[in-house]
């Protein structure tokens, strides 16, 4: 028989035990959704950041090789000058080594036209020089000579002419002979021929000052390039005093050999350039040599050259391209605006996100311009100047894409 007492102590047992469990299955499902929620956050903020890293991939991925995408403001600030594809005229040259040298045709070797003894030098070295100026004076024997002879005839003249009118008095009064007449009209005629012919001689040695003093001046605006001249020297015809240019104007001569003869012609434009001055001039030919020199078996050719600032000094050496042809292209740009990359020539269009490089192939080239012959389309806006440094950031973009 079983004792009630143990029987009510083994059912409050059981109800201990079953509400035990209750609250332990509980606790497990709470803990196992507290661990699920937790975790639930960390997967979703990886899956956000996974789906963000996806984002900046495909903004990356958007620029196609080749492209920048770049702003108004980058592009100003990057000093990128845009320049248009258009049709131009070029013209194909040949190109010689030559050399600046003085114009013949207005330099002077000024020499003394009279012997005597140099009392004062007024012209330096370099100096420049107005026409008519005195670059020296020269005491002179023969200029006291000369004015000397000149006024002996000044008085024979007149003496001339009084006898000449008492004369032809005498003869219409029918009181002399005409015999006496007509030698003194002869008399007359002889003396004014001494005088003209003692006046140029007088002429003939150029200005002359106070005395024995002889001048010599200046015959144009020029400078004084070469000077053989000294306080007390003693001169004559022969001594080259001075030598006078006008700098204004140069000559560009150059040797050019019987093959390009016939396209060396005068009337031809040419571009003289100077590397070392970093300097360039237009100018034409006009002068062709008919003769070949001895030495290098080629013609001499030279072309003028406006001076006016004096950058073109003689004795420099040049570069001189002679225009030989002119045609019409139908797509040109700046040289400035080609780069290479990967091997290919290319040049950067602007595009409504920044520029794209486009491969390109050239033609003929003329004053810093070339032609494209396929790859651009006229219209088309290009980078000129600051072109590398777009060269450069597709560079960065290559390296990172590689990566």
């Amino acid at each position: 028989m079983t004792n009630p007492r143990k029987l009510a102590l083994l059912a409050a047992a059981i109800a201990a035990l079953g509400m035990g469990g209750l609250a332990w299955t509980g606790n497990l499902g709470q803990a196992s959704r507290g661990q699920t929620s937790a975790a639930e956050p960390r997967h979703d903020d990886h899956g956000e950041d996974s789906h963000g890293h996806a984002e900046e991939a495909g903004e990356k991925h958007q620029e196609k090789e080749g492209e920048l995408h770049l702003s108004i403001a980058q592009i100003e600030s990057a000093g990128i000058q845009l320049a248009a594809a258009a049709p131009r005229e070029l013209g194909t040259a040949i190109s010689f080594p030559g050399e600046i040298r003085f114009d013949e045709d207005r330099t002077a070797h000024v020499v003394p036209r009279v012997p005597g003894v140099v009392e004062a030098v007024q012209a330096e070295l370099g100096q420049a020089v107005k026409r008519g100026q005195v670059l020296a004076v020269i005491a002179s024997q023969q200029i006291s000579d000369l004015r000397s002879e000149q006024q002996a005839a000044q008085r024979r003249l007149e003496l001339a002419r009084l006898t000449f009118q008492r004369e032809q008095q005498l003869w219409q009064e029918r009181i002399s002979a005409e015999q006496d007449y007509l030698q003194a009209r002869q008399a007359l005629q002889e003396a004014e021929i001494a005088l003209a012919n003692a006046r140029q001689k007088v002429a003939a040695v150029g200005p002359a000052g106070a005395g024995n003093r002889y001048e010599l001046r200046a015959p144009f605006d020029a400078v004084v390039v070469e000077k053989h001249l000294t306080v007390g020297e003693v001169v004559d015809e022969t001594s080259n005093a001075f030598t006078l240019s006008d700098l204004s104007r140069v000559w560009a001569t150059f040797a050019v050999a019987p093959r390009d003869l016939a396209r060396v012609t005068s009337g031809r434009s040419v571009t003289v350039s100077a590397p070392d001055l970093g300097a360039e001039v237009e100018g034409k030919v006009n002068y062709v040599g008919s003769l070949l020199g001895e030495q290098n078996r080629a013609a001499t050719v030279r072309a003028t050259l406006a001076n006016p600032n004096g950058v073109w000094r003689p004795g420099l050496f040049v570069n001189i391209a002679v225009n030989v042809e002119r045609f019409n292209a139908a797509v040109v740009v700046p040289e400035s605006a080609l780069q290479s990359w990967e091997e290919q020539t290319v040049v950067f269009a602007r595009t409504d996100q920044g520029f794209e490089a486009r491969p390109v192939k050239t033609g003929r080239r003329d004053a810093g311009q070339v032609e494209i012959t396929s790859g651009l389309a006229a219209g088309t806006q290009v980078a000129a100047a600051g072109s590398f440094v777009l060269k450069s950031e597709l560079g960065k973009a290559s390296a990172e894409h590689s990566h």
